[in-house]
């Protein structure tokens, strides 16, 4: 298993300072369908500058893969590309276009599993929460769980990060220089739309597997250092630069701490209320975007198989 600093060294890193110093420059003659990939690009490359919060950013983003790889679709099943395509079967940077859709797919349906699973555990100690009167104990193996399920996340998410790098690395295989505009358009837009897809897969998976901040027996303090280790703000109930995750890891490490007054924990547990609802929309909106792609990464994949198939 990879050590807990390794992932977080992969969001560290300006994975997408290719994609993001590429601009595309197509033949001015350029196929209508090249175009409208064009666009949908340009659209996804100021994702990463919006003001929104990082979650919201990669839910616009992977609505935005969804309507880019629509019209890679429509341009996949035009009969002048199936022709260009068709006459350079097994070239190694056509195996690259093809390949790439596949591994993607893998990737996102490893992905959307591990948000399944974790949303069926929050919606669990949802109605945990629910049934549970003030003062009554057996909470913590509750709680014990969700994080179980957090860890279990966040080993899928190093795995699919690594399978996102590997894909970084492997791309660019050189096409011959005489590939006539139309096909040269081609390929350049489909290379783009891997990179950036690559960039927004990574962002993605980095969210998900963010820290784990909970509490242990007799160790609030140390629990308290590694929030302040981490530079969050926590005051008057309000948190910075943690995102929703983390919020409910926080609100469930207080609620499970020794209680001052009755009063505080049922304020507490009202808390982890809202901390866990705001995770489910988030992950519905997530899943929503993921099932969305997913459809159209198959479409896809079954186009370039169309094509390549003798």
């Amino acid at each position: 298993m990879m050590k807990k600093a390794s992932l977080n060294s992969f969001s560290s890193q300006k994975h997408s300072s290719r994609y993001g110093t590429r601009s595309i420059s197509l033949p001015t003659r350029s196929h209508p369908s090249t175009i409208r990939i064009e666009e949908e690009l340009n659209k996804l490359k100021s994702w990463e500058t919006s003001p929104s919060s990082k979650v919201e950013k990669i839910c616009y983003a992977l609505s935005g893969l969804g309507e880019l790889y629509k019209c890679v679709e429509d341009l996949l099943k035009l009969p002048l590309t199936q022709q260009s395509l068709g006459q350079y079967q097994n070239e190694k940077w056509v195996d690259e276009l093809l390949e790439c859709p596949v591994r993607f797919l893998d990737i996102l349906g490893e992905t959307r599993d591990a948000i399944m699973s974790m949303k069926g555990g929050v919606i669990k100690l949802q109605s945990a929460l629910r049934r549970r009167k003030v003062g009554d104990l057996g909470m913590e193996s509750h709680v014990s769980s969700y994080w179980s399920l957090r860890r279990n996340m966040r080993k899928e998410c190093t795995k699919s990060m690594l399978s996102l790098r590997q894909m970084d690395q492997s791309f660019g295989a050189s096409i011959p220089f005489d590939l006539d505009h139309h096909l040269s358009s081609i390929v350049r837009v489909l290379r783009e739309a891997s990179w950036i897809t690559t960039s927004i897969f990574q962002s993605l998976v980095v969210f998900l597997s963010s820290p784990i901040f909970r509490s242990r027996h007799n160790s609030k303090w140390a629990f308290v250092s590694r929030v302040v280790q981490k530079g969050l703000l926590v005051c008057n109930n309000q948190e910075e630069n943690i995102n929703e995750l983390e919020k409910v890891d926080l609100t469930l490490s207080r609620m499970v701490m020794d209680s001052p007054s009755k009063d505080f924990e049922a304020e507490k547990i009202q808390c982890a209320h809202r901390e866990l609802e705001a995770v489910v929309l988030v992950i519905e909106v997530l899943e929503s975007g993921l099932d969305c792609l997913f459809k159209h990464l198959i479409n896809t994949r079954v186009s370039f198989l169309n094509i390549l198939s003798p």
